[in-house]
């Protein structure tokens, strides 16, 4: 039994070595973040500087990530030199703190098959390409909305998306994400499968930007 045991191991992790070959991969997850809401949940525990409000952070680049139809690679073996803290530092005024930008490296951008000023460079570009919906800017009280609402903003002010390359991502009753699917040149894309979680929730709460 225990040698079973082993060879199963053994044989999903060969698979999975195989699996996850930087550059092998079917499309981009574009995640955005609502800085607001990371912020209530974890970010002010930390004393993240994300979370001053002099920063006025609200959809905020959480990663760039490679994805297959179904499943995604992670943290993938790569000759690819890491980023340096000078090049981490720089995507701080899009991801919130230097430390997401190197943790997004590690796990997802190794398996991009990119090197790190390309594939930070492609995830300005990709961020950088969505129009994210103004109104979100205006609001001063913390309000409840429909997940349906934040979706139906984002496809207003992005007419060339259809609803099937977006999600909308719910955490502990908040609204959490916007996440869009991309093609390996940022053209919108049909989410796979595993990516389309869409919050049912009627009454997400959504905090203003500090």
């Amino acid at each position: 039994m225990r040698v079973f045991l082993l060879l199963l191991l053994i044989l999903g992790t060969t698979a999975r070595a195989e699996a996850d070959r930087p550059g092998e991969f079917d499309y981009y997850v574009l995640a955005l973040s609502w800085s607001p809401t990371w912020c209530a949940l974890e970010g002010d525990a930390r004393g993240s500087p994300q979370c001053d409000a002099s920063r006025d952070h609200g959809w905020v680049l959480h990663g760039l990530w490679p994805q297959y139809h179904r499943g995604w690679p992670d943290h993938c073996q790569t000759s690819e030199r890491p980023p340096s803290r000078a090049m981490t530092a720089q995507m701080a005024d899009i991801m919130g703190t230097p430390g997401l930008a190197w943790y997004q490296w590690k796990k997802h951008g190794t398996c991009s098959g990119l090197s790190a000023p390309a594939y930070f460079a492609l995830s300005r570009e990709a961020y950088e390409a969505v129009n994210r919906p103004e109104v979100f800017r205006k609001l001063k009280d913390p309000v409840k909305v429909p997940a349906r609402v934040i979706e139906e903003a984002f496809l207003k002010a992005n007419p060339e998306w259809e609803p099937d390359m977006l999600t909308i991502t719910c955490r502990s009753g908040r609204i959490q994400e916007a996440r869009l699917c991309l093609s390996r040149d940022l053209r919108p894309v049909p989410c796979g499968r595993d990516t389309v979680r869409d919050c049912s929730m009627k009454d997400a709460l959504f905090d203003p930007i500090r």
